[in-house]
């Protein structure tokens, strides 16, 4: 309606990073080298796990910050289009 207008705050439109990756995929990284790096006590192994984890999410989500929602809705919808 012209003359009506509201903010919309960043909060709002902004994409939920931690570190540059997506929230969801760091949690579950971090849990991941966690895991090996103290549970199985392969220090080196958990810390590598959690660096190339990182980079690579960092890396997808600089090219496409949904692409965990796309992906996911990928493999929930079927193709209906086979070639």
């Amino acid at each position: 309606m012209p003359g009506f207008s509201i903010p919309v705050h960043r909060a709002l439109t902004e994409h939920i990073l931690l570190g540059g990756a997506p929230r969801s995929i760091a949690i579950v990284n971090g849990t991941l080298a966690g895991a090996v790096g103290l549970g199985l006590r392969l220090w080196l192994v958990g810390i590598a796990i959690w660096a190339v984890g990182h980079f690579l999410a960092v890396w997808a989500a600089k090219r496409d910050p949904l692409f965990v929602e796309v992906g996911r809705r990928h493999l929930r919808i079927p193709g209906h289009l086979s070639v």
